[in-house]
């Protein structure tokens, strides 16, 4: 599969599960994951996907493998918070928290900053 035959499944996935097609979703999704054990954006999907079904044991299993492929991303970060204090260990879920404030205020710092306004 290359990538963007796997984007495609990722956002085909994306739309079942948002029109109420969670199988199908969960299937396509799994599909992207086996064929592209390396992909951030499947392992984030699915990791979403569980998460919003409440299956917090997989949604906690995918966020994990999508974490350890980039711990540096905001997303990730607030999602495995989210896991954490839905499954109760709120230390954990600030941890994460933490980490993806930190994300996004370095993606501020990154930014130019804006022109003075004019008079």
């Amino acid at each position: 599969m290359n990538d963007d035959e796997l984007q495609a499944l990722i956002e085909e996935a994306t739309a079942d599960f948002a029109a109420g097609d969670n199988d199908p979703a969960l299937a396509k999704l799994a599909r992207a994951t086996a064929a592209a054990p390396a992909s951030f954006a499947a392992w984030h999907a699915l990791a979403e996907v569980t998460f919003s079904l409440r299956r917090l044991d997989e949604a906690l299993a995918a966020a994990e493998r999508a974490h350890a492929l980039d711990p540096a991303d905001l997303f990730i970060n607030t999602t495995l918070s989210r896991i954490w204090m839905e499954r109760g260990d709120k230390p954990r879920a600030e941890h994460f928290g933490a980490q993806a404030r930190m994300q996004g205020w370095k993606e501020q710092l990154k930014a130019p900053p804006p022109p003075p306004p004019l008079r």
